[in-house]
């Protein structure tokens, strides 16, 4: 049995409504929200104090994390020392909580300085803390233009809070 084209080209992912439906005049800093805002309704995971770590609520792949100062910075030279230390061992924070949530293999780690850099929020710097396994590059992303992810926010968010009350 063959199944129509149209069939193998849809594929749903209906939290991203959220995306699309926001009112226009929504605040657009997400970043500066979640660092006021409820852990669990941001999915923030750690916090420090010039710093912390939260799900991507538009991950590449499950547990997609990003390390953020609170205060709003577009550049890695406006940070204070604290926001960078603190910053960058939240990104090693974020794979450990990974390595046992998610059994991360490796990560790609890494900041879009600016919107010619790729920056969705080039306002406010942000760390992003990319799980890898090995064989995750397969031919959805490559031929089918699209991600296929596994698991949603909420089980993820709890994994990776649990993973951290047992370290």
């Amino acid at each position: 049995m063959s199944f129509p084209k149209d069939h193998l080209e849809s594929l749903w992912s209906p939290w991203r409504v959220e995306y699309f439906q926001r009112e226009p005049d929504a605040p657009r800093d997400f970043l500066l929200a979640a660092a006021n805002g409820d852990d669990a309704a941001h999915h923030v995971v750690t916090r420090r104090k010039a710093a912390f770590l939260m799900l991507n609520r538009y991950p590449y792949t499950v547990g997609h994390m990003m390390a953020v100062p609170y205060r709003k910075v577009a550049g890695m030279d406006e940070l204070t020392e604290d926001e960078s230390r603190e910053i960058w061992e939240l990104c090693l924070h974020a794979q450990r909580l990974l390595k046992i949530a998610v059994k991360a293999q490796g990560f790609n780690v890494g900041v879009n300085l600016g919107s010619a850099g790729g920056a969705g929020c080039a306002e406010h710097l942000h760390f992003h803390i990319v799980p890898r396994w090995e064989g995750d590059s397969n031919f959805m992303p490559v031929i089918g233009g699209a991600r296929i992810l596994p698991d949603g926010l909420d089980r993820v968010y709890g994994a990776l809070r649990e993973a951290q009350d047992g370290l």
